[in-house]
């Protein structure tokens, strides 16, 4: 694949304030760029492995640099560290779901020993050949500079460093419950970004990644029993086989106990890989230029524990009977290259075209994580594979800072999860109806925390998941009953179109989102990222007044929307009412044809309680009056939005 830099001109001035500099004024977007390589020696015995890093950077921005930082993610995976102290008092908070623990965290990291801990050890750093000054900070090295980084220049960066796997507990680690050996993932101290709100050097506390673009060439010497799969694309496969060969091939694996493998992966901001002796490596080519490949095991022991963990209903459904479900965990992964081959025109065509040549679904981890060219995934059914696989739409390609929007990358995958769902069933029936009833469940809860919230930040982990998984969701299918679907779907592409290879921000999509649709839309995000408000409308009542049916609708919650509402007449026809919001200064296109009469109102004050619209048709010959048919507004109380007359 060619290394694509993109830069485009942003007419929006703003001022950014390097936390170590002057203010400047900028009024282009621009954003740091890195190229890695790294050469790592793994010894599978101690779980340990020895590196070396040279961090080619460019600092692309109008700011003078006098500190740099890194992420060191494994320091987490020790007792007493950030993340073992936010999980445990999670455990001792109450939610709707019962204690609000992670699961797969809980008091975990509290009882690991020292041959299970992880750990990141910076031997030596230089920038430029001079040695630097550095300190760690549990999951951050700070590094003060000799000499400060001028904008528009680039650095060079050594280091040497020891790293030790630790026991699998979130997303990366050795031994996971599935017996994959190594899970590698934030396994190599990683360059923090910078961009304009300055340095974003984020705790490892429990969630959610932020990287810098760049080129990675990665060296791995490892036991040669042991099979890799990985971010980019392998460069010496006639060394290494494994099904990484082209047919006819032969494999000339070099003399020793160590397999050495080069993988060289362009334009991502971050890289994963995963290993086990037991891997099975399957590939399938969906066009000339696009390999899918696998990388599974089949321990029936560790399967079976995980079906006695199953809910009652699951292993009902399974003939409880563990082998069973062996046969299905097989049966998955057998098939999930094709399953993906089928989704994947599809998905390039809604959301944009997958620009890498390769992507990966590796078992590993601890349930689903996503990572440039690559998921780890600790099952292949399809709603876990299909959504992290979506994840480098959003996330891969378009790169939010997920800890300040995560929303923008889980709520965005859940949208299109849902809408590739529904063209793997062919069902047409109101995708995103599970979507909107977990939003629902939550504001009934009194626990909804708004989705502004640092993803660290939240008070419960279930008030996190409601709000970047569902509420996201809801977003993205609730901007197309403003816009209009097809309006919404235009938006989509453009903002991959003009956004990949980036870092885009909600005023960024919504710049889009206004332009394409002719709307105002800063009062949406406003509403709905920033408050807890809801949405209520309700129809409160009808009647005649001389030769027209007056309809008067009210507006209960404290959200403004526009309104659609859907008259049904005896003889089966239909009209639609539509009522602009005054603050969107726009107006949606009918999205129902020929098919329903369609009305358009002057736009509702957001102030007022009430809002009247009539037809021309007797009151008698009306059946049902209804808010919102689609049911894509999200209504917190559907009950009074639908009026049945039975004359």
């Amino acid at each position: 694949m060619k290394k694509i830099i993109i830069v485009v001109l942003i007419a929006l001035p703003f001022f950014v304030q390097s936390q170590s500099s002057q203010i400047q004024p900028v009024s282009t977007y621009w954003q740091q760029r890195v190229k890695y390589d790294m050469t790592i020696d793994m010894n599978v015995e101690t779980n340990r492995f020895a590196g070396k890093q040279k961090l080619e950077y460019w600092n692309n921005s109008p700011d003078t640099l006098t500190r740099v930082f890194y992420h060191l993610y494994w320091n987490a995976f020790q007792p007493g560290s950030m993340m073992d102290a936010r999980s445990q008092r999670q455990g001792t908070m109450a939610s709707p779901r019962g204690a609000d623990w992670d699961t797969r965290v809980k008091d975990r990291i509290a009882s690991l020993k020292e041959n299970e801990i992880g750990y990141q050890k910076i031997f030596s750093l230089k920038m430029n050949g001079k040695p630097q000054a550095f300190k760690v900070l549990e999951t951050i090295l700070e590094v003060t500079l000799d000499k400060p980084i001028a904008p528009k220049a680039k650095v060079i960066f050594e280091m040497e460093f020891e790293a030790q796997v630790p026991k699998q507990i979130r997303r990366s680690g050795r031994d996971n419950a599935e017996g994959v050996r190594l899970s590698m993932t934030q396994w190599y101290p990683k360059l923090c970004e910078y961009d304009k709100e300055g340095w974003h050097p984020t705790p490892y506390i429990g969630r959610e990644f932020y990287g810098v673009w760049g080129d990675y060439d990665v060296k791995i010497s490892i036991d040669k029993k042991y099979i890799i799969g990985a971010t980019g694309y392998l460069q010496n496969p006639d060394k290494v086989g494994y099904g990484y060969e082209k047919a006819g091939t032969t494999v000339n694996r070099p003399a020793g106990d160590k397999l050495f493998w080069r993988f060289v992966a362009p334009n991502v901001h971050d890289f994963a890989w995963a290993a086990d002796p037991e891997f099975i490596h399957q590939t399938k080519m969906i066009r000339d230029s696009l390999v899918l490949h696998s990388f599974y095991k089949v321990n029936p022991d560790s399967i079976r524990k995980q079906y006695n963990n199953l809910p009652t209903n699951l292993k009902a459904q399974l003939g409880n009977n563990a082998d069973s479900y062996v046969k299905l965990y097989r049966e998955q992964w057998e098939r999930v290259l094709d399953e993906a081959a089928y989704a994947f025109p599809f998905i390039d065509s809604v959301f944009g075209k997958y620009p890498y040549k390769q992507f990966s679904f590796i078992q590993g981890g601890d349930g689903g994580m996503e990572y440039p060219m690559a998921t780890l995934i600790n099952g292949a059914a399809t709603d876990n594979w299909l959504h992290e696989m979506l994840h480098n739409w959003y996330y891969g390609v378009l790169a939010t800072n997920e800890s300040i929007y995560p929303w923008m990358d889980e709520g965005f995958v859940t949208f299109a999860e849902n809408v590739v769902t529904a063209y793997f069933t062919q069902d047409t029936s109101f995708a995103h109806g599970p979507t909107y009833n977990a939003y629902y469940s939550i504001v009934k809860s009194g626990k909804e925390e708004a989705l502004s919230t640092h993803a660290d930040h939240y008070n419960l982990n279930y008030a996190y998941g409601i709000a970047s998984y569902i509420k996201g969701g809801v977003f993205m299918e609730q901007l197309g009953y403003i816009t209009g679907a097809p309006v919404r779907d235009k938006i989509l592409l453009e903002y991959f179109k003009q956004w990949k290879f980036k870092h885009p921000d909600i005023t960024d999509f919504l710049k889009i989102a206004e332009k394409l649709s002719g709307m105002k839309l800063d009062w949406y995000k406003e509403y709905w990222i920033n408050t807890t408000k809801t949405i209520d409308y309700a129809i409160d009542s009808l009647w005649s007044d001389g030769t027209v049916t007056k309809i008067r609708l009210r507006k209960i919650g404290m959200i403004p929307m526009p309104v659609d509402c859907q008259l049904t007449f005896k003889d089966g026809t239909k009209e639609m009412h539509y009522v602009p919001m005054y603050l969107q200064f726009g107006a949606k296109q009918n999205e129902w044809g020929d098919a329903v009469a369609f009305k358009t109102y002057d736009a509702w004050k957001w102030t007022h309680a009430t809002y009247i619209i009539e037809t021309k048709r007797k009151l008698t010959d009306v059946v049902v009056a209804e808010i919102d048919p689609s049911l894509r507004m999200a209504d917190v109380e559907r009950k009074n939005n639908k009026i049945e007359l039975k004359w």
